[in-house]
């Protein structure tokens, strides 16, 4: 028997991949999966292709580059640029994600490790509730109940903090509601559950037998967390994170209620004023003209434009996490 399988060619020892013989179920899945693939390609494209077209009068009128890296918004003058709302709306994002992602996998541990048993399927459907509440009740609550309280906060963030540029006011009177900060830390609120969620089904994939033998060896329960539990789900968190990010950068309601909208990059995050291309088109889609509407489609484009661009940075931050 082992001679002729040296004959042929095939050792015993030699691992091989046998020829793939799928059955009938396994076609059907995969034809179903095909098709949703397919459909899923095909409605990014024709959406991509939409706003192209609907956006080429706003072009027309205020050039291509123009209307990219100009911060002007006078449909009147035919007049179109969306630079400042793009680097507001990253703004209010980068805030959102520097005070969202810590809690998120703080929150995330004390689920899966430290909470008590009773304990985690009341903290995990919290998360699930607070993940499907609609944007317009954060918004109200940011305007009416948050935004009062972020105001002393942001005062002393401009007397303590003011060596960092972000945090220096204009003038000495600015007023500090309705300010880039306020919507970053609603939106923050929002993203918090998403990354939670995820995070913590990463987290629950991690290999108990490892957590057991880390503790078994005489390390801390932070030690394997560090150790363990940290580098398992590494690629899966970031993931998470950017996931957030993406949902942070596409928020409307909410920060629609929340801020008074500049076209200009407004730096100066605590005060009076700051840029959403999302809020933009939510608040002035509905009286608009045709003109006007085909810039408003402009700037969807734009936002779907810098959407695409930070997804592809995901997909390539997390391949690099998982080599790592």
């Amino acid at each position: 028997m082992t001679g002729a399988l040296v004959d042929e060619g095939m050792f015993p020892d030699t691992p091989f991949r046998p020829e793939a013989s799928p059955t009938a179920p396994d076609r059907v899945f995969l034809a179903l999966a095909t098709i949703a693939a397919c459909v899923s390609l095909a409605i990014v494209l024709t959406t991509f292709v939409f706003l192209v077209k609907e956006s080429r009068p706003a072009f027309a009128q205020a050039g291509v580059w123009n209307f990219f890296t100009d911060s002007i918004w006078n449909p009147a003058a035919g007049r179109f640029g969306v630079f400042g709302l793009i680097m507001g709306t990253v703004i209010i994002a980068t805030i959102a994600m520097i005070l969202a992602v810590p809690f998120a996998i703080g929150m995330a541990l004390f689920i899966n490790e430290f909470a008590p048993s009773w304990l985690r399927p009341s903290l995990t459907s919290m998360m699930d509730l607070l993940a499907a509440l609609p944007s317009i009740l954060y918004g109200l609550w940011a305007f009416f109940a948050l935004q009062p309280k972020l105001t002393p906060v942001a005062r002393w963030g401009t007397n303590h903090l003011s060596v960092i540029p972000f945090f220096r006011l204009s003038t000495e009177d600015a007023t500090l509601t309705s300010s880039s900060f306020v919507a970053g830390v609603v939106v923050a609120f929002m993203i918090i559950p998403i990354i939670t969620s995820v995070s913590r089904d990463v987290m629950a994939q991690v290999p108990r037998e490892q957590c057991e033998g880390a503790l078994a060896l005489g390390g801390t329960r932070w030690g394997m967390i560090r150790e363990v539990i940290l580098p398992f789900g590494r690629s899966g968190i970031v993931g998470a994170a950017l996931l957030g990010f993406g949902r942070a950068l596409g928020e409307t309601i909410a920060v629609a209620l929340v801020v008074s909208l500049v076209f200009k990059a407004n730096p100066h995050i605590l005060e009076l004023g700051a840029g959403s291309i999302a809020a933009l088109i939510a608040t002035r889609f509905g009286e608009a003209d045709s003109i006007e509407r085909s810039g408003l489609v402009g700037a969807g484009l734009a936002l779907f434009i810098l959407t695409f661009v930070v997804n592809i940075g995901a997909r390539r931050i997390v391949a690099r996490t998982k080599v790592a």
